[in-house]
């Protein structure tokens, strides 16, 4: 098993900035892909971003220049910076992460996926 514990979420105005932190235990051995996805209310979940064990990263076009996703492999942590911020960024934030394999990158194993933390832009 794999647990995955968010902290960062909060209250921001416009433009204002964020760091989430999600840090992995467990087998870690297990997963090699970790990421971050948002819900917004009536809204379908959706990928924010997502970075692999070999650092190559992948970020929805809403957020390219604005998100940055990172690791720290010695704390097992995936960071998201958000520079920004717009009101339509408000969502819950949950950290996922799984393992891939195959040219397809098809996912292998259980989805795991942190408790969520709210981020609310608004004025």
């Amino acid at each position: 098993q794999v647990q995955l514990v968010e902290s960062g979420g909060g209250l921001v105005q416009p433009g204002g900035s964020l760091r989430l932190s999600c840090a992995a235990s467990g087998n870690i051995f297990s997963i090699n892909v970790m990421g971050w996805y948002r819900q917004a209310p009536g809204k379908q979940r959706e990928l924010v971003a997502s970075i692999t064990n070999g650092g190559n990263t992948n970020y929805a076009d809403y957020v390219k220049g604005r998100f940055t996703i990172s690791r720290e492999n010695a704390k097992n942590t995936v960071y998201l910076q958000m520079n920004s911020l717009k009101p339509e960024d408000t969502a819950v934030y949950y950290c996922n992460a799984h393992r891939v394999v195959g040219a397809t990158s098809f996912r292998a194993g259980p989805n795991y996926w942190g408790q969520g933390t709210q981020v609310t832009v608004s004025s």
